[in-house]
């Protein structure tokens, strides 16, 4: 399948804006890019023919922070060429005795002895790690390792994207992990990075949403990276999961937003223990329902 790259320069002091424009309206298809050094930044979409990509930019262009600094260029974009693309922007990094690394890395990246890699390939479903949200849940994951029987505890990851955080349960040893996604293309790179480390079958990816795919369904840990008002939206979802004793991880949320999540969720299950961290602008909620 043939993609169209639409590509701008904004201003380099918008880009942080920008970047929570896109995430908190879930608007698909787009990315930010930085050149730290250089000072500069850009707004990049990727879709499948051109007339999608200049209606989407039609559509964007008044909700970004800043005009943008030129018009945007469009340009067929070959498999090679995306994947080359999203290099600039998917760095390795580590926590604890896991590490994240992108796939092309793997001949070269120096693993100490004792220690886990995770090799990734984001494709077109968001999650590499490199983004507070999505760090702020797999320290809470880490954090909470040691504290349960991990062969016999369930772990579902709600939203799964490429498939870190259940990837990451799995690689610490998590024996029965679940993990879904609204969207199959997400399903499809998570289930090709699970065959990449080798964990192919460790976790049932499947197609599902917030009702659908928690339906029937209970775990230890439940883990949910996705923008705030979806998570208040489906609270009641959300806590239903969680089994008696486990913890409830939510990320995906402004720091400013922090106080409404923790108001929605502590009034839908009352008793439970809640405590809140942020990490720049992001922040998480952990919420530990009673025995």
């Amino acid at each position: 399948m043939e993609l169209f790259e639409i590509k701008a320069e904004i201003p380099v002091f918008a880009a942080d804006e920008t970047d929570n424009v896109l995430l908190e309206l879930g608007v698909e298809g787009w990315s930010l890019l930085e050149d730290a050094i250089a000072k500069r930044a850009w707004i990049v979409g990727v879709f499948t023919s051109a007339e999608e990509a200049d209606t989407r930019w039609e559509e964007l262009r008044p909700m970004l922070p800043a005009e943008p600094l030129s018009e945007p260029e469009r340009r067929a974009l070959g498999d090679r060429d995306w994947k080359d693309s999203y290099k600039a922007h998917f760095k390795a990094w580590k926590f604890g005795r896991l590490h994240w690394v992108p796939i092309w890395e793997r001949e070269a990246y120096a693993l100490p002895a004792g220690e886990v890699a995770i090799w990734l390939d984001p494709g077109l479903a968001f999650g590499t790690g490199n983004h507070e949200t999505t760090r702020l849940c797999i320290e809470r994951l880490i954090a909470l390792e040691g504290k349960s029987a991990k062969s016999m505890a369930r772990v579902i990851d709600a939203g799964c994207g490429s498939g870190i955080l259940a990837l990451s349960a799995a690689k610490l040893g998590y024996g029965n992990v679940e993990a879904f996604d609204n969207d199959p293309e997400a399903v499809r790179v998570s289930e090709e990075n699970a065959a990449m480390n080798g964990a192919a079958g460790a976790v049932k990816f499947f197609t599902g949403d917030l009702v659908s795919g928690l339906a029937g369904r209970q775990a230890e840990i439940v883990l949910a990276n996705i923008q705030a008002d979806v998570l208040m939206r489906f609270a009641k979802e959300l806590i239903g999961a969680v089994a008696p004793g486990g913890a409830l991880i939510l990320s995906g949320i402004l720091a400013h937003e922090n106080e409404q999540v923790r108001a929605a969720f502590v009034a839908a299950a009352p008793g439970w223990t809640v405590e809140a961290r942020t990490m720049g602008e992001w922040s998480d909620v952990l919420l530990v329902r009673p025995v």
